[in-house]
Formats: structure tokens, C-alpha cells, sequence
């Protein structure tokens, strides 16, 4: 039988595309590399559109440009909108106030922690300095740091917010999630929200807090510890 043949004709890649620095040629093949190559946390692949020939000897080759971000000096643009995630857990202990959101809740035990323990208010300042691309608050508020040792969560909130306006930005919205098995959050929500966006200095329309149990399942379920989930979205002024 005759050997068969094809030629495909250029099929434009999806993606744009761009002229290179770097270059080099890959065989499929035998998968050959360059010798000392640039690392690749340095670069970024593009592709090139491509005509590609071929016959039933032919060995297909394929091209791929490589664009030496280092030589980029073009800043970040800011962006108009950033999201942060907060997370944080505390264990009850009896002889400890129960505090959240700013409020003492009252319970047989509370948050054993080196600051009062608000574990809604350390996740909603991690979600602050998360969204900002910040370090986390045990970063810049250390329990190893005695200045901090019983210090109310408020001045951590007030911190927070502080640099979310020095970079430009304010709350959107936020959404907290609180988990805990007892005692039950109902009567104390719209009472955390307010204090909550007072000490945002915010509407309370744009804060919501939710409370859920563990079904009685781990140290949350069992009434050992408290957990928070906050995400906060960030609009530029």
C-alpha cells in the first residue's frame, strides 16, 4: 500500500501570544532538553501558532517560546475588588468567658487563648489581612509578645481596618459562619452583627453572621471547642 500523507494547515491556538527571548526546540520523541536551563519558576510558556507536516517518515517536532519574566519590571495593576478567607478554632475551658463578636455570651466555659479569645473576631481580621495579602494576625499580633496577653480583639479589628484603608479599600460584605454545639447563638446574632459592623464601621446590612452546630461530632460536636469561617470581599475606594 502507498504511504499516505497529510498536511494540516495553521491552527491558531486559543490563547494570545507573544514575541520571546528564549527559545528551543522539544522532540516528543526522545523528550531532549537544553543543558542549564532557565528555572521554570522564572518563566512563563507560550505557545506559537503552528503549521505543522507530515508524512509517515517524518519525526514531528514541537515548538514552545519561553518569555524570561525577570526582565519584566511592569508592576501589579491594583485591583478593583480582593477576597480574603478567615479561619479560626479555640478550645473551651471552664474559668474562661465566652466572648464573640465583642459580646460575653454567657456558657459554663470560654475561649483559652493568650488574647480574650473572640474567635470570630481573629477570623474576621484574618480574612481582612488575607484579602490584603498580608501576614496572618499570629504573625503580626504573636502570642509570644506579652503586650497582647488578655488584650481585647477589638484592637486587633481596629489594626486591621486601619490597613485596609491605608491600602485603599473598604468592606463590601462579609459572611461568618460560627461553629459551635452549646450554647445556642439565636438570641445573641443580632447583637454580635451590630457590634460587629460597629467596630468595622460599617452598615449592618453589608455583615451577616450564621451559626451552625457539629452534630455532636469531634471537639466541636462534643462542646471542646468553637470554630469560625469568615470571607470578606474588599472594594477599592
Amino acid at each position: 500500500m502507498a504511504a499516505s500523507s497529510f498536511t494540516a494547515s495553521t491552527i491558531p491556538h486559543p490563547y494570545p501570544f507573544a514575541t520571546t527571548t528564549k527559545s528551543f526546540h522539544l522532540n516528543p520523541l526522545s523528550c531532549s532538553f537544553p543543558r542549564n536551563p532557565t528555572p521554570l519558576s522564572s518563566l512563563h510558556l507560550r505557545a506559537s501558532p503552528t503549521t505543522i507536516s507530515a508524512t509517515a517518515a517524518s519525526t514531528p517536532t514541537t515548538s514552545i517560546q519561553i518569555e524570561d519574566s525577570r526582565a519584566s519590571g511592569t508592576p501589579s495593576k491594583a485591583l478593583p475588588f480582593r477576597v480574603g478567607h478567615g479561619f479560626d478554632l479555640h478550645r473551651l475551658e471552664p474559668g474562661y468567658p465566652l466572648i464573640i463578636g465583642g459580646i460575653n455570651i454567657p456558657h459554663d466555659r470560654g475561649c483559652e487563648a493568650h488574647s480574650d479569645g473572640d474567635v470570630l473576631l481573629h477570623c474576621v481580621v484574618d480574612a481582612i489581612l488575607g484579602a490584603l495579602g498580608l501576614p496572618d494576625i499570629g504573625q503580626i499580633f504573636p502570642d509570644s509578645d506579652p503586650k497582647w496577653k488578655g488584650c481585647a480583639s477589638s484592637v486587633f479589628i481596629h489594626e486591621s481596618v486601619r490597613l485596609m484603608h491605608e491600602a485603599g479599600y473598604e468592606i463590601g460584605n462579609l459572611d461568618a459562619t460560627l461553629i459551635l454545639q452549646r450554647p445556642k447563638l439565636s438570641p445573641h446574632k443580632d447583637t454580635i452583627k451590630a457590634n460587629l459592623s460597629a467596630l468595622l464601621g460599617v452598615d449592618p446590612s453589608v455583615v451577616n453572621i450564621k451559626a451552625k452546630t457539629h452534630e455532636k461530632v469531634d471537639s466541636l460536636g462534643e462542646n471542646r471547642s468553637i470554630a469560625a469561617h469568615t470571607v470578606v470581599l474588599l472594594m477599592k475606594k
